[in-house]
């Protein structure tokens, strides 16, 4: 074999580097991590994985989907199909049940934030008061058309606030369930003329305005916690991600997208 000229072998080294550059940036570039979030934690969640995504070793495939019901893109069906998921953020209670059958990683749950229900309508009619109970009982049977989520919100309007205010029967015909879409653009575009559901998830829904949370009396607080999927083929990453969604310094954020935020960190 003829030697190489040196001259050549000069030329060759610049890309040569570049290219074990390249096979040893491949893997890192290949390991994006799946993370599926519900709604009520999407505004944080957008904000904290831009900051996530800075260091250029993090990078992150975010899905959308409600943390219960039988749509296709609720996180116990994706769950369910074996999507390639690595982090799943969801509303604690569901999360729980799933831990429970080994679906989740044990040990893996953080608590991310709670999140009270508020209700809105389209952006300029009339405020109704709905600061007490009587005030929200009357808001409600005073709408033609009211609009709540398919998960953890509407769940507790349906099956334990109706009923409580006595108007169950009443709000048969009028009310509805929402399943997928956020409820605050049921309202902007006037299908609903009152919608309630997590704090968090009416915020960022131009089109609308928020009349205020539920009473106190009536209000139910949800959690929002994150786990590791027991098939995710990256849990040291994803657990990473974890303790940096639940960092103290990213609570400001949480905190402005609506919600109260937990600061601790995930459980080894």
């Amino acid at each position: 074999m003829r030697p190489i000229h040196p001259a050549l072998q000069r030329a060759a080294r610049p890309l040569l580097a570049l290219a074990v550059f390249a096979a040893l940036a491949a893997p890192a570039l290949a390991d994006t991590l799946n993370v599926v979030s519900s709604g009520g934690f999407a505004a944080a969640y957008k904000q904290l994985v831009q900051q996530y995504e800075k260091d250029p070793g993090h990078q992150v495939h975010s899905d959308w989907g409600p943390s219960m019901g039988k749509t296709a893109n609720a996180i116990p069906q994706r769950l369910a199909r074996n999507e390639p998921i690595d982090v799943v953020i969801m509303v604690g209670d569901a999360l729980d049940k799933l831990m429970a059958t080994g679906q989740l990683v044990p040990g893996s749950k953080v608590q991310l934030a709670d999140s009270t229900i508020a209700c809105a309508v389209p952006h300029g009619r009339p405020h109704p008061d709905i600061h007490t109970v009587d005030g929200l009982k009357s808001a409600l049977l005073a709408a033609r058309s009211v609009a709540w989520s398919d998960s953890a919100s509407g769940e507790y309007i349906e099956k334990q606030l109706l009923p409580r205010l006595g108007i169950a029967e009443q709000m048969q015909g009028k009310g509805r369930k929402i399943p997928a879409t956020p409820v605050g653009e049921i309202v902007a575009k006037g299908e609903a003329d009152f919608g309630c559901q997590q704090r968090s998830e009416l915020l960022p829904v131009a089109g609308i305005d928020l009349v205020g949370d539920l009473p106190a009396e009536v209000q139910s607080v949800t959690e929002f916690s994150a786990a590791v999927v027991a098939t995710s083929t990256h849990k040291d990453e994803a657990r990473r991600f974890l303790a940096f969604l639940a960092a103290p310094q990213n609570a400001a954020v949480i905190r402005d997208t609506g919600l109260v935020p937990r600061t601790n960190a995930p459980k080894q």
